[in-house]
């Protein structure tokens, strides 16, 4: 999916939101939201019961079925990576999906340590 057709889901999904026609919750589970982003880079296993690899292209998210492949782009720059769900999180206010340290490095969000993003589901 090309960076025009992620922006256009999520603000397809947001216009839906605002205007009240979807519930946020029904919006994260037709896969796409925008948010907040944070990385982490653990040795310890992930709600999936695989060890946490830093090194990998994995994220956490709430709700996504673990496996579920997702599209995050950096509003700021425009970069996006493509990661998989393997583990449950964040578990702070405002922040939608927690990236592996490799995940974050490709979108450019490593020394900030927080980014605002939009994700799309792309195969789950």
């Amino acid at each position: 999916m090309t960076p025009a057709k992620i922006k256009t889901a999520a603000a397809a999904a947001l216009f839906t939101v605002g205007m009240g026609l979807v519930s946020a919750s029904e919006s994260q589970a037709a896969g796409a939201g925008c948010g907040g982003a944070s990385w982490y880079a653990l040795s310890s296993k992930t709600a999936s019961g695989e060890r946490m690899n830093a090194a990998h292209l994995t994220a956490a998210h709430r709700k996504l079925k673990f496996g579920t492949k997702v599209q995050v782009t950096n509003k700021r720059n425009g970069k996006s990576v493509v990661v998989r769900i393997n583990d449950r999180g964040p578990f702070i206010r405002g922040r939608v999906i927690d990236l592996s340290k490799a995940a974050a490095s490709k979108i450019g969000m490593i020394r900030s340590g927080t980014a605002s993003i939009c994700y799309t589901v792309v195969n789950s």
